[in-house]
């Protein structure tokens, strides 16, 4: 089969369409035949050198695809080959075949495409997680989200709101706040003119963001938790702002607030299980009924995932950027 590899970490240049061998499922695994995966900032870093996959895993990047189910591995039941599917992955979506957890496989929605599919993956299973299964945003709160107009950001607005909760975003400029907007997003904060501390209190009189969904990391942590309100949760899912930062703990304990930080690549496969049925429990029947949709920027040819990552890294996008094979 063919992937996309990195010989040398470095630039998108680094990433290099070649030969490598075919997986083979293992135990509890299915083998997917490749149509589609997406891009996550993950992948830039992985490219970079900084985010390497987890033992064991594919070395290739992509955290998701969809495609069609090519054989099962001892012990898998409840799949057949020929299925429709979408999968969360620890790495190897960049490539025409990939091997899969069977817990981490999920059948294509009704009304989507097996194309569009593979942008649902990573943004679905980290958003339910952060936002609901360990933040717990309740119907009438307030969500802040950082990066509206991101994968990430586009499917919290929609989420959140389907739940029935108010929704705050940042983004940088008109145009993508207008596309928050047409997602349902309430409170739109250009984060390049406005102070999104001063915003969000506006718009709240005083109170602030139950639930704060960051992936700016230590840039914005001391004004995260100024902008939280009383007993709120601030949930770190990145660090494009950096990894260090000062806090004044009395300030946290003053709102009798948390703070939490999680990721899914290097989750036990059992939390990742736990997480993806939450997700076809909860999300998938929100995406039969219209009320939520992926929402794709652009598709690109695989072999053109050099110039996906260019796209991402300049943020000229909005919702996900979708690699075809």
């Amino acid at each position: 089969m063919r992937a996309i590899t990195i010989p040398e970490p470095g630039g998108p240049e680094a990433l290099v369409w070649a030969d490598v061998p075919d997986p083979q499922p293992a135990e509890g695994e299915v083998l997917i035949e490749v149509a589609a995966s997406a891009v996550n900032r993950a992948d830039l870093l992985q490219r970079q050198g900084f985010y390497d996959p987890p033992p064991g895993s594919s070395p290739y990047p992509g955290l998701e695809c969809s495609g069609r189910i090519s054989a099962l591995g001892p012990g898998v039941h409840g799949w057949a080959v020929g299925d429709e599917v979408c999968a969360l992955l620890a790495g190897g979506g960049y490539a025409e075949k990939v091997a899969v957890p069977a817990g981490q496989v999920l059948p294509v929605p009704s009304g989507v495409d097996l194309v569009t599919a593979a942008a649902l993956p990573e943004v679905t299973c980290t958003v339910w997680s952060n936002v609901f299964m360990i933040a717990h945003l309740r119907p009438g709160e307030t969500l802040l989200v950082h990066g509206g107009a991101s994968g990430i950001g586009t499917m919290a607005i929609q989420l959140a709101k389907a739940v029935g909760a108010r929704v705050a975003v940042t983004a940088g400029g008109p145009e993508k706040l207008a596309r928050c907007a047409e997602l349902g997003a309430d409170i739109l904060i250009d984060y390049r003119e406005q102070d999104f501390v001063q915003e969000i209190r506006k718009a709240t009189d005083g109170t602030g963001a139950d639930v704060i969904l960051d992936i700016i990391g230590a840039k914005y942590l001391q004004r995260n938790v100024k902008a939280l309100a009383v007993s709120g949760r601030l949930a770190i899912i990145g660090l494009q702002g950096g990894v260090k930062a000062e806090l004044n703990l009395a300030a946290l304990m003053a709102k009798r607030a948390a703070i939490t930080g999680a990721g899914l690549r290097a989750r036990p496969l059992n939390e990742k299980a736990a997480i993806v049925a939450a997700v076809r429990e909860h999300v998938w029947p929100l995406i039969a009924n219209g009320q939520v949709r992926p929402i794709v920027d652009r598709l690109l040819p695989m072999a053109d995932a050099a110039e996906a990552h260019r796209v991402v890294d300049a943020s000229a996008h909005v919702g996900k950027v979708v690699l075809t094979v």
